[in-house]
């Protein structure tokens, strides 16, 4: 089994080498410039679409949920754990230098993900019970001119996402809700597992409209709650923090390997802080991965664009908003290369519980458990959603989605009570190798993705008047 745990461990590092971190940011930086920084230019615009009235209703176009429920559904699928243990991991493995990294990866993710959503409710279709079925899987059948190989590329995106779901959508979410309340309030991980199976089924169950119910309340409260507190504990250590983002700034382009000042005994070089920003940055956001498509291909809407714009701000929330906070918080608190009792060095939500405790005492871990398990959680919903329709693309029918349904609730119990790192790393895997179709599917559209978005701009020229 260790050799096993350890061969999978191997073929991680490999999949998340150099090559597949180019290969993302680098669609993401072709693709910025062949649409003429449009993304970013009209970013205002998306953030206003996104807080609009009329993205909450159903008004324009077709669809199953409103534009901000489908952004809501795929924000639950994205902010998760990743935010607050993966921003900790990437700072203590590749130093504080990795958030440079991950606003450099967002930043030119916005595009890739603008890019999948929009393509998703282009090529989206109706299944038999009337509900949309969309995503990556759908635009490379029926978007590829070389119709064989989109067969070949939509055949392998919907596999390595039903794996994806169960792994890095459900299991590790489930393993970060049950760590997370043992440490914090003691409570056996078999109890937890019990509960997240059950509150699962009874929303699962009712399929993307009691899913999209959920995300559309819970993600805004929970995240602009644990804003809130990572503002406090930034404010807090408010002394620090000139110091702390200038470290952040040094340790992210220095090319000799640099330690010391705020951040204890973790020494660390732009090629790590590179490799575990940019890693942990698309972990968290999932720009380029395509999983966000399929829930945006859900989104009631009259232009693909525009709810291309609505989706890609999914990444400025996620990367921008929250991740920064939470490496905000760690940088300005010092306790980056803490120890615990036994002299291990603090990693994960251990020192983001760290980080808060500095201001908020005891009620900081509380607190960043709290937004571990709802977040983990509305993953877990999200990510449902993602594999149930890959699941239903694989087998041609909608038939069979309700035994997905309980069999993926079901799987979170082992999730909540079986240990990390082969499931961290095997869904690591499948997650990397979903972005492989997706990007090659993105390239060969890139020419349609740039004319669709420069035929859609005199719309929004219009709402500057």
């Amino acid at each position: 089994m260790e050799r096993f745990a350890e061969i999978v461990s191997k073929v991680d590092d490999f999949v998340w080498g150099p090559v597949m971190l180019v290969l993302l940011v680098g669609t993401g930086i072709f693709l910025t410039f062949r649409t003429r920084f449009l993304t970013w230019r009209n970013l205002g615009y998306a953030l206003k679409s996104t807080l609009s009235k009329e993205a909450r209703t159903k008004s324009r176009g077709e669809g199953d949920v409103s534009p901000f429920s489908a952004l809501t559904t795929a924000l639950a699928a994205t902010i998760g754990t990743g935010n607050i243990v993966g921003v900790a991991t990437a700072m203590v493995s590749g130093g504080p230098g990795a958030l440079v990294w991950m606003w450099i990866s967002a930043a030119f993710g916005l595009t890739s993900k603008f890019s999948e959503c929009m393509l998703a409710i282009k090529y989206r279709e109706v299944n038999e019970k009337g509900e949309m079925s969309g995503g990556p899987m759908y635009t490379m059948k029926k978007g590829l001119k070389n119709k064989k190989l989109g067969a070949v590329l939509a055949w392998f995106f919907a596999l390595f996402a039903v794996i994806a779901s169960f792994g890095i959508g459900n299991m590790t979410q489930g393993n970060s809700i049950s760590g997370a309340i043992k440490a914090t309030f003691h409570v056996p991980t078999g109890v937890t597992g019990i509960v997240i199976t059950v509150l699962s089924l009874l929303i699962i169950v009712g399929g993307i409209k009691s899913i999209s119910k959920v995300s559309s309340v819970v993600v805004p409260v929970m995240a602009i709650f644990y804003v809130i507190c990572g503002v406090i504990v930034i404010i807090g250590n408010i002394a620090n923090l000139p110091a702390g983002v200038a470290m952040i700034f040094k340790m992210a382009f220095s090319v000799k390997a640099v330690g010391g000042g705020l951040c204890g005994t973790i020494v660390a070089s732009m090629m790590n802080a590179m490799r575990y920003g940019v890693a942990r940055g698309v972990f968290s956001n999932e720009a380029g991965m395509g999983s966000a498509a399929i829930t945006a291909a859900a989104a009631t809407t009259d232009n693909p664009v525009r709810q291309g714009y609505i989706n890609m701000t999914g990444t400025f929330w996620d990367t921008i908003v929250v991740c920064t906070i939470t490496g905000l918080a760690i940088a300005s608190s010092g306790v980056l290369g803490m120890t615990d009792a036994d002299g291990a060095l603090l990693t994960g939500s251990d020192i983001t519980i760290a980080a808060f405790q500095t201001v908020l005492g005891s009620g900081g871990g509380w607190l960043v458990t709290i937004g571990i398990t709802l977040f983990a959680f509305s993953t877990i919903l999200g990510w449902e959603y993602h594999g149930e329709k890959a699941f239903e693309y694989l087998l041609g029918t909608h038939k069979y989605n309700m035994v997905y349904r309980v069999v993926f609730s079901l799987i979170a119990y082992f999730g909540c009570t079986q240990t990390l790192s082969l499931v961290w790393n095997f869904s690591d895997i499948a997650n990397a190798l979903m972005a492989i179709p997706n990007l090659i599917c993105m390239l060969l559209l890139s020419g349609e993705i740039a004319k669709d978005i420069r035929d859609f701009q005199p719309e929004i020229e219009k709402t500057r008047e």
